[in-house]
């Protein structure tokens, strides 16, 4: 033993001298020549302990080291520097201070910390969400922090896509559902983990998407989830720079990190870009009856927003606590964070969840000025793509006013998806909202020079329903979750075209299979980036829950089986991307001009007979042509949500054109969408559009 060390009572190694005093910068753990830096922020602590573990697993430190305040603290920046040590080194805090909820602060030295900072965690196969909220110490259950090289992958010659939004289709997903079923065909060992999705790259690139969102993969806390279910989504983060563990098939300290490289790497190869959903507005820690295994721990009326009485939390999230993310100290971890993301991960950009509640000031008021700002001036972060979830829990609402309407942020349209599903279920009224969510919302995105192409339009996301039960169930069937059916949205604009939940009734899912056509149609050929939700392509199901936040089980997996049993669905998905990449017309970056005959791009709008839409309360129907000279591209769309046929009156052509049928919904077979080099022409001067069917023609050359 060295002779500057000493064993406590329990044979660890207690070293108060053989390491130095160490600096204040890089926060977390930076490697240095000889040895690492370890440096952490806890403006209030009165003292600190750095543990060092021999193994991931090991229930005790093999070493703790005291810092001193005179030598190990500069500011409010507790450092170390220890020699010996490098990457794959385990390691973890505990901090001594005041514990006084009144004052807003619970330090608690029985309590060992993750780093705010650390890229990989480990132990989580003995983690104890209760042990970290109950009295006592709960070392042995407690996830640890690990030593990482960024700099050691060889990413090759790895380039950022860098697709516009004008060119770009999102497929959102989640990491483990996407191939843990058995039927995925990925072998055991790398089902539901970024392997599994290497091996799946294949089928994105058939689909036809241009970029997958993920769910959150930062680490998160699987147990923080009620009546003994699981937290399946990811929204309860714990380690924002780290991997989550769980998803890697490698199980040593460094393979999260790594594997997670190579997904990225792969994607990339095959031209996909990689968006991270990512939570800043709360975090695991919870309420003040939560767990303590991070920020808590280190400062927390720095890291949290605090009510007036300084033992509570202000939840704007819903969640139980609020990230104080424009805290000077929260502020630059975030962009800490984001830019380690792109940087050394090469992710292509992030959805910011409950990003609204990032507007708010240290008081929880809306402020402009915000730590959303920052990130969009950021150069390490110009060319990402920014895309905002732009309300919160608490009723703050920013959808087409999120932070300055720049042109990096763009925002999730929540009036998009609803205002498509009450047309498609014909509410009465819906009508007149259809014309601005096709254009891409110019009545919610004022600024005439802004791309319509910031609207993210979707019709489903993982909160919700997915779209076969959007056209299957009338109400939430959410029992499985254990809170009666009383949680999850109630508003869901959905229709079960005659019977609730599976049926063999032929005339029932023939129906189905139209509604989720006609969504899909309407999602591709509006103006707006383009987002839809793992498995919709062949109508995955969730049996009428639409908040299977807690179900890591078939309930929630993509089922590969779908793919045979409803390929139609999957050929006019990747048919309709096809056709929406492919022209023009769907990639603008400028608002649609509005008047006939315009040289610019532009749309003409029509009812049943040319010029005269009718925007009335009981209007069920609308149709448009659209024209992109430079190309020579006309279409004629025709939109029938009324439960009869409509009869629609063509646009004249000129002698050298006729009309061609693209799409129409109500056909069976092959016939619902077709290439335009086997498109047949059409006869005569109107066209009959089926009930509750999409149709789409384009002019194209006679061919005598």
């Amino acid at each position: 033993m060295n002779p500057l060390e000493m064993k406590n009572a329990a044979g660890i190694i207690l070293d108060t001298t053989a390491h130095r005093s160490g600096l204040s910068f890089p926060l977390g753990a930076g490697i240095r020549p000889g040895g690492v830096n370890f440096c952490v922020f806890a403006k209030h602590a009165t003292g600190a302990e750095l543990l060092l573990f021999d193994g991931p697993n090991d229930p005790l430190p093999s070493k703790v080291i005291t810092l001193d305040q005179s030598q190990n603290r500069t500011y409010f920046y507790w450092h170390v520097f220890v020699p010996g040590v490098g990457v794959g080194q385990v390691y973890a805090w505990r901090m001594h201070g005041p514990n006084d909820p009144s004052r807003g602060l619970r330090y608690d030295p029985e309590k060992v910390l993750l780093d705010p900072y650390t890229k990989a965690v480990v132990n989580w196969e003995n983690y104890d969400r209760g042990a970290a909220s109950r009295p006592g110490d709960n070392c042995a259950k407690s996830m640890r922090s690990v030593v990482i090289d960024s700099q050691a992958f060889d990413w090759g010659d790895d380039m950022p896509p860098r697709i516009p939004y004008s060119e770009t289709v999102i497929y959102e997903m989640h990491v483990g559902g996407f191939t843990k079923h058995p039927n995925s065909g990925v072998s055991p060992e790398k089902r539901g983990t970024y392997a599994g999705i290497i091996e799946k790259i294949p089928y994105l690139k058939e689909l036809g998407v241009t970029a997958i969102e993920l769910m959150p993969v930062c680490q998160f806390d699987e147990q923080d989830a009620s009546l003994g279910k699981v937290n399946y989504w990811g929204y309860s983060p714990m380690a924002m720079f780290a991997p989550h563990a769980q998803y890697s098939s490698q199980k040593d300290p460094l393979g999260p990190v790594n594997e997670f490289k190579k997904m990225v790497r792969a994607l990339h190869h095959e031209g996909i870009e990689i968006i991270l959903d990512v939570v800043y507005n709360h975090t695991a820690e919870g309420s003040e009856l939560g767990p303590t295994f991070s920020f808590r721990g280190f400062d927390n009326p720095t890291y949290y927003m605090l009510d007036f009485d300084r033992s509570k939390y202000r939840d704007y999230s819903g969640c139980g606590n609020t990230f104080n993310a424009n805290h000077t100290i929260t502020g630059h971890l975030i962009l800490q964070c984001l830019r380690y993301w792109v940087e050394e991960m090469h992710v292509d950009g992030f959805r910011f969840d409950l990003a609204a509640s990032l507007t708010r000031d240290v008081s929880g008021e809306p402020d402009k000025v915000s730590i959303l700002w920052t990130i969009e001036s950021d150069p390490v972060l110009a060319g990402t793509k920014l895309i905002a979830e732009a309300w919160d829990s608490a009723g703050l609402y920013q959808v087409g006013n999120f932070v300055n309407r720049g042109d990096w942020f763009a925002e999730w349209n929540g009036p998009f998806r609803d205002d498509i599903r009450s047309f498609v279920k014909a509410d009465k009224g819906s009508v007149k909202h259809i014309a601005q969510r096709l254009l891409g919302s110019p009545d919610i995105y004022t600024n005439p020079d802004s791309e319509p192409n910031r609207s993210i339009d979707f019709i489903t996301c993982h909160d919700g329903f997915t779209l076969n039960d959007l056209v299957s169930y009338n109400s939430k069937h959410n029992e499985a979750n254990g809170e009666r059916n009383r949680d999850g949205n109630n508003a869901n604009f959905s229709w079960n075209c005659g019977i609730e939940g599976p049926t063999n009734d032929e005339r029932v899912e023939s129906i189905r299979r139209q509604q989720i056509k006609n969504f899909l149609t309407l999602l591709f050929i509006s103006q707006g980036t383009p987002m839809l939700l793992m498995g919709d392509e062949v109508r995955r199901t969730q049996n009428g829950n639409n908040n299977a936040y807690c179900h890591d089980n078939e309930l929630t997996w993509f089922n590969w089986d779908l793919l045979k049993s409803n390929e139609n669905n999957l050929r006019f998905t990747k048919m309709l991307i096809e056709f929406s990449q492919s022209h023009e017309i769907f990639k603008q970056r400028r608002q649609l001009s509005r008047v006939p005959g315009s040289k610019d791009p532009h749309i003409i709008w029509h009812g049943v007979e040319l010029g005269h839409p009718d925007w009335g309360d009981d209007s069920h129907s609308v149709g448009f042509t659209l024209v992109e000279p430079l190309h020579g591209e006309i279409m004629h769309v025709m939109l029938n949500m009324y439960w009869k046929p409509l009869s629609f009156a063509l646009p004249s052509l000129s002698s050298e054109q006729k009309w061609h049928r693209i799409i129409d919904t109500s056909l069976s077979g092959n016939n619902d969408i077709v290439r335009k080099k086997d498109s047949v022409p059409m006869p005569n001067r109107r066209y009959t559009v089926h009930p509750r069917a999409c149709a789409l023609l384009m002019a194209l050359p006679q061919i005598d």
